[in-house]
């Protein structure tokens, strides 16, 4: 039985598709499974020992065209995506059963939920949804002391209504120096937002710190979160490469919408946010201009968050 399945383009949604996929997986008789999908998702779950090879998808649709019949013919095709392109892939792909989620048909349930909800209509399932499921490069060394380590994820690639301020960040990485090494994460468009945190830690007095953004790939982010004792983090990607290694959580939300896109089976999580009426506006930047929902968020909040986790 060979299987292609599209995989989401975000690294957060690829991760909350893990359930639903494994899910397809355990469906069929010892499938041959080949994913599609971005740089960044294919990274983070082409080590699943369940598949046998990934493809980068390529925005261009001639170079679409190209790796469709590149390809061949398949059993089965899931697209986890709903975009003009993935229907256009739909297409041109060709398998005997084809079957593409609607983001319109799943709505008011966690995204977890939407992509599982998918596999079972498709497949006339009743699966429930286990556990987000990222795997290590065995390959990739973590050079991580023996030492307690929290992390911190001040960046969000969705958009600036997202983030948490600096000075807020570096409070808390204050507060917590004395038992814990601190690692801030990011992606290389973060790399301002992580120099002011470093100034005010600098400043503090604070030298037990890492500042790694812009400086790991895919594979070498999932080892390092996943050896990590605590990590505080804005509604991101790297948020649920964590909840895959249970790894205790504070999340900060804004203007997404935590019902949806919380981490998900996790023993040691919490969500900060203050429930303000606009919330969530799932805007990328304020459209009020005053972005309370997170201007009103204090190191103080998520310090005491962290105490609850233990």
């Amino acid at each position: 039985m060979k299987l292609l399945i599209e995989i989401p383009t975000w690294l957060g949604d690829a991760s909350m598709a893990t359930p639903a996929i494994e899910n397809i997986a355990n469906y069929y008789n010892e499938p041959e499974i080949i994913l599609i999908g971005s740089i960044v998702s294919v990274e983070a779950l082409k080590n699943n020992p369940k598949v046998a090879e990934a493809h980068i998808l390529d925005k261009k649709y001639i170079n679409l065209y190209k790796l469709a019949k590149k390809l061949g013919e398949f059993d089965v095709f899931f697209s986890f995506r709903s975009s003009f392109r993935a229907k256009l892939l739909r297409f041109l792909i060709s398998s005997k059963n084809k079957y593409q989620f609607n983001k319109f048909k799943h709505r008011n349930l966690h995204q977890v939920e939407k992509y599982n909800n998918f596999v079972n209509d498709s497949l006339n399932t009743n699966f429930s949804a286990g556990k987000i499921s990222i795997y290590r490069d065995i390959s990739v060394i973590n050079t991580n002391n023996s030492k307690l380590t929290l992390g911190i994820n001040p960046g969000a690639s969705y958009g600036s209504a997202k983030r948490w301020y600096p000075k807020e960040f570096a409070e808390v990485a204050t507060a917590l120096s004395s038992k814990y090494e601190v690692i801030i994460f990011g992606g290389s468009g973060e790399k301002n937002i992580a120099e002011d945190i470093e100034k005010l830690l600098i400043k503090k007095g604070v030298t037990n710190y890492k500042n790694l953004v812009g400086n790991t790939n895919i594979q070498e982010l999932i080892s390092i979160i996943s050896s990590l004792d605590l990590f505080i983090t804005g509604d991101s990607g790297p948020m649920h490469i964590a909840a895959s290694f249970q790894v205790p959580t504070v999340a900060i939300f804004g203007p997404t919408n935590d019902n949806e896109t919380s981490q998900w089976a996790v023993e040691k999580s919490i969500v900060v946010k203050k429930n303000l009426d606009c919330q969530p506006c799932m805007k990328r930047t304020c459209p009020l201009k005053h972005h309370d929902c997170m201007k009103l968020i204090k190191a103080v909040d998520v310090l005491r968050a962290v105490q609850s986790l233990y």
